[in-house]
């Protein structure tokens, strides 16, 4: 062989072993981004394809095992700020609160969010605000949601993307969730008329659909279990089991939401149960303490969280409180007292007082634990603190500090403003501005209720036709929908948050 020819030969092997090299980096540079570092077992049934493109892969992922190691995090640091008329001021921030999750090229998995503090930020470290809305009716037997009796799926999520919210919190019964996981797909109710497009797809494939339609309008969803049973009224049992469903097939119906969805950050949270609630005399009442009853919601909730982290460590989840919570914790911590002058009230919920005393622990997952309380106004029930000429001030000091904004001042978490909202008149509007102007000083996350013109005690963001807007209210919620420079603000880096030119991507956002 002529030394011409070795050093051709030579040249080649070169590029040939620099081309290997090149490539398993790229694919080892993926591998160590994912955070899906978890134990796992193959499932072995086959689940129903569905029709967006996005659900082809999803079906063949892992299923995680019903224990997890737990590391526990450092304690985290507080920071006090005083009370007084000023409103909240953000602390300028030039610290790093980047956390790379996925390769930014791949489309379905660059959105994921986590928490640092009280704040949320995307994986590059931009701090974002989750301002949406809820849209019912996946509760309530609808098995879609309400209101497309009357009004155009498309046109009505484009619209709530038009009209700045970045956020959908929909309320899901366990049941359901439940039904479709064996393969049964109860009727959803719509007009076939005005939706043609639905006819013949099953409730799973409507809601596969709408979740694709979220993310073509730069939309988020949160998932939110809002009762065990399927039921209008279901929200009114105190907790997330019934006679027919237990807290393993509750936490089952989240899990298998968890795995279907795990690797489209459209579904970017779960609130895993609507206010858990409660009165001292009933037997059934969600409690908040450090044992393992069963009806311990922060015992339940933090093992719901570690399951779903398990299956999906990106996600966003939402703690609701409770009811009720012991004036003295020494004596009555175990909830026993029947007697109501031995606790403190909250709408159901809303008392999160517990998380002074217990916090809740997710160990490496902590990062993505966010508290949700819920808010109303007189119209819903006339709370002790509405009593006489009340303020700004006297709501903070007589429930908003001690309940929950304490989790937000002593930067133990951020909180998400699940539910709030009613009609715009009196006595409901004085409370509506004054939490309101809450939100806007502390930059609270929030979902406003609701969409939905039959929320009989809130009224709707449409009117009776689920299709004209109430402009007042809505010119009202606007303040608090995340702006820059007079655009709106979507939690997608790449799609706008809707199409009709008044809403950016988050890569065009600076962040809060």
């Amino acid at each position: 062989m002529t030394e011409n020819k070795k050093k051709i030969i030579v040249l080649v092997l070169t590029v040939l072993i620099a081309i290997s090299l090149i490539f398993t980096g790229v694919n080892f540079g993926k591998y160590i981004r994912s955070r899906e570092n978890v134990k796992t077992d193959k499932t072995t049934g086959d689940e129903k394809k569905t029709t967006p493109d996005f659900i082809a892969e999803l079906n063949n992922g892992d299923e995680v095992t019903s224990e997890d190691e737990q590391v526990l995090p450092e304690e985290q640091p507080t920071q006090e700020k005083p009370a007084g008329e000023e409103p909240a001021k953000e602390e300028p921030d030039s610290g790093d609160h980047s956390k790379k999750v996925f390769d930014e090229s791949d489309t379905n998995n660059d959105d994921w969010l986590h928490t640092d503090g009280s704040k949320i930020y995307d994986q590059s470290g931009k701090q974002v605000w989750l301002t949406g809305i809820n849209w019912f009716g996946y509760n309530t037997g609808t098995n879609a949601f309400d209101g497309l009796w009357a009004c155009d799926l498309n046109t009505s999520i484009e619209a709530i993307a038009n009209h700045g919210f970045n956020l959908l919190r929909v309320p899901f019964s366990a049941e359901l969730i439940l039904e479709w996981e064996k393969g049964n797909y109860p009727n959803a109710n719509f007009n076939q008329a005005t939706n043609d497009y639905l006819v013949g797809k099953t409730s799973l494939e409507i809601w596969d659909y709408v979740v694709d339609l979220c993310r073509t309008n730069g939309i988020k969803i949160m998932v939110d279990i809002h009762s065990a049973k399927t039921d209008s009224m279901g929200h009114m049992t105190n907790m997330w089991y019934t006679d027919s469903v237990s807290t393993e097939q509750f936490q089952q119906a989240l899990c298998w939401m968890a795995k279907r969805y795990k690797n489209n950050d459209t579904i970017i949270a779960f609130d895993l149960k609507n206010e858990p609630h409660g009165k001292p005399h009933e037997q059934d009442k969600a409690i908040w303490n450090d044992s393992k009853a069963k009806n311990n919601w922060k015992y339940v909730a933090t093992e719901t969280a570690l399951k779903v982290l398990n299956i999906n460590p990106n996600v966003l989840i939402m703690v609701e409180g409770i009811e009720i919570y012991p004036t003295d914790i020494k004596s009555n911590g175990n909830f026993s007292s029947t007697d109501e002058k031995d606790y403190y009230y909250n709408w159901w919920g809303g008392n999160l007082r517990g998380v002074a005393d217990y916090p809740i622990d997710l160990g490496k997952y902590q990062d993505q634990l966010v508290y949700s309380p819920h808010d109303y106004g007189p119209t819903v029930f006339e709370q002790p603190w509405f009593k006489g000429d009340y303020t700004y001030e006297s709501l903070k000091k007589d429930c908003w500090n001690d309940n929950w904004l304490f989790i937000k001042e002593k930067n133990i978490a951020p909180l998400l403003i699940g539910e709030w909202g009613g009609f715009m008149k009196e006595p409901n509007l004085k409370w509506m501005t004054y939490m309101k102007q809450l939100i806007g000083d502390y930059h609270l996350n929030h979902t406003f209720w609701c969409f939905n013109a039959n929320s009989g005690d809130t009224g709707g963001m449409v009117k009776d036709d689920f299709t004209t807007w109430d402009d007042e209210k809505y010119n009202f919620v606007k303040d608090v929908l995340w702006q820059e420079n007079g655009k709106f603000v979507g939690l997608d880096h790449k799609i706008p948050l809707g199409k009709s030119g008044n809403g950016i991507a988050l890569s065009k956002a600076k962040g809060l």
